[in-house]
């Protein structure tokens, strides 16, 4: 892999296997995130996601699997209300897991003003709305936005203007996010929706797309082009080299891919992290 390459796809994939359309079981959860954090792929891996009514479970299954001194860092889904609860657990787990942040939910902006000043915190916003109200509310209280890129039905896909639209605002202010659901390969195009035999194809995001975009915006790229970035299906276009990274004429250099990994466009939650792993091996691009 080149510098750039290695610096956009480090810690990129929050490991989301309880969630659809993997849907597994808590102990084959725990298991595979168990694997995936030996393999030679680690690098790519970050935190394993969690609701916050499953964590006693959570303790249970994983604790057998882990290293005192090499806490499992986790995302928790959870509610300000369950403050206490998160803080009774990392006391409970002796470092052997950590909640490095929550996730959340809101439908209007008054809503988010209910997670400052608590962990750090990643708040879901609705994509078919303005950003923008939403995102000055996140930014006055220090917190993160969060993005839902596709789901189980074509309904849940945003589409390629309501994501520029929310890259672009994010941009310009300086607002952290990560993105969730629908990204399980690198690039645009058409995939299966689920697992099941009998699932519907539908148009999903590419986590190269969406990452190349983001990193591209916090340098100023237009909405416009954001857009195109997003819908670019050739793997071709997008180059990477000890420098940087570019998409068709479009350039960051490596301290702007950077940059824009650790403080802007942080990670995407999968429910898979053999795929994007196949698939970027199968593009010749590991």
């Amino acid at each position: 892999m080149t510098t750039a390459f290695d610096a956009l796809l480090a810690h990129l994939v929050d490991y989301a296997g309880l969630f659809p359309p993997a849907s597994l079981a808590m102990q084959d959860a725990v298991r595979a995130y168990a694997t995936y954090r030996d393999s030679p792929r680690a690098q790519m891996l970050g935190r394993f996601v969690v609701p916050a009514a499953r964590l006693g479970e959570f303790a249970e299954r994983a604790k057998p699997l882990m290293t005192p001194g090499d806490a499992w860092p986790l995302s928790v889904l959870a509610t300000p209300a369950d403050a206490a609860a998160l803080d009774a657990f990392d006391s409970a787990m002796r470092g052997r897991a950590a909640v490095e942040c929550v996730e959340g939910r809101v439908n209007t902006p008054a809503e988010v003003a209910a997670y400052a000043g608590r962990r750090p915190a990643f708040v879901e916003i609705p994509l078919d709305a303005d950003p923008a109200p939403f995102l000055d509310e996140l930014r006055r209280y220090g917190l993160a936005a969060k993005a839902r890129t596709g789901g189980v039905t074509n309904e849940l896909f945003p589409t390629a203007a309501q994501l520029a639209r929310f890259i672009a605002a994010c941009a310009s202010r300086d607002v952290p996010f990560k993105a969730t659901a629908g990204l399980h390969h690198p690039l645009r195009g058409e995939y299966l929706l689920t697992y099941a035999q009998e699932s519907p194809h539908g148009t999903m995001f590419g986590f190269l797309n969406v990452f190349v975009a983001a990193v591209l915006a916090r340098g100023g790229m237009a909405e416009r082009e954001i857009v195109a970035v997003l819908e670019e299906r050739a793997a071709s276009a997008f180059t990477f080299d000890d420098d940087g990274l570019a998409c068709r004429a479009h350039r960051a250099g490596l301290d702007a891919v950077r940059a824009a990994r650790e403080k802007f466009a942080t990670s995407f939650g999968s429910c898979s992290f053999a795929e994007p792993v196949d698939d970027l091996t199968a593009l010749g691009l590991l």
